[in-house]
């Protein structure tokens, strides 16, 4: 009996142990379809998809009417509205539910559940609800601050694109004959 109880015994005191590591290797597995979209869930990804979209949209907005501007292109005076409309629209028939389903197989592709288990541990904590809290904000202030040297950056890149055309049309007048001159024919 004695022979018995002490590898009984032995089993049940091991057995929290291999429910760890029967644990610990599935975090090594790939995520699953539930793992991801209890994550998105968590972060909120229907809400910082759109607030994200709409911190874009408001430096691409004002480039735009800076570009009109500097162009000396005065856009009519419905076209603010007409983009307002506009945005609007996009941002209320956009189809969050298609791009969460779209999104899983790349989160599945690159995170294991245990990786996908540390992130929503992490956005359910007081930090990381900050984080999602802030990032919309973070976003906005970066594009914001981004814009002149991308502005900056795209006159450069079109400065130098026009004067590339601008050279290759000297180039190919240098080397192609002279329009009052016959060409002889060859027979």
């Amino acid at each position: 009996m004695k022979a018995l109880l002490v590898p009984f015994l032995c089993l049940v005191m091991s057995a929290p142990s291999l429910a760890q590591s029967s644990d610990h290797s599935s975090e090594n597995e790939p995520a699953t379809r539930d793992d991801i979209i209890l994550y998105l869930r968590t972060v909120h990804s229907h809400d910082m998809i759109k607030k994200t979209m709409e911190a874009m949209l408001k430096p691409m907005d004002q480039m735009y009417r800076d570009q009109g501007v500097r162009d000396s292109k005065k856009p009519p005076s419905t076209a603010g509205n007409r983009y307002e409309k506009t945005m609007d629209d996009l941002m209320t028939h956009m189809p969050f539910d298609e791009m969460t389903q779209a999104m899983i197989p790349v989160y599945q592709k690159h995170f294991t559940r245990g990786d996908i288990k540390s992130l929503i541990t992490f956005y359910s904590s007081p930090t990381g609800q900050k984080v999602l809290e802030e990032m919309p904000a973070i976003t906005a202030e970066s594009m914001q601050a981004m814009m002149p040297i991308m502005r900056a950056y795209l006159d450069r890149s079109r400065d130098q694109v026009q004067q590339e055309v601008k050279d290759e049309g000297k180039d190919s007048e240098k080397n192609s004959p002279p329009a009052n001159q016959d060409t002889p024919v060859q027979q």
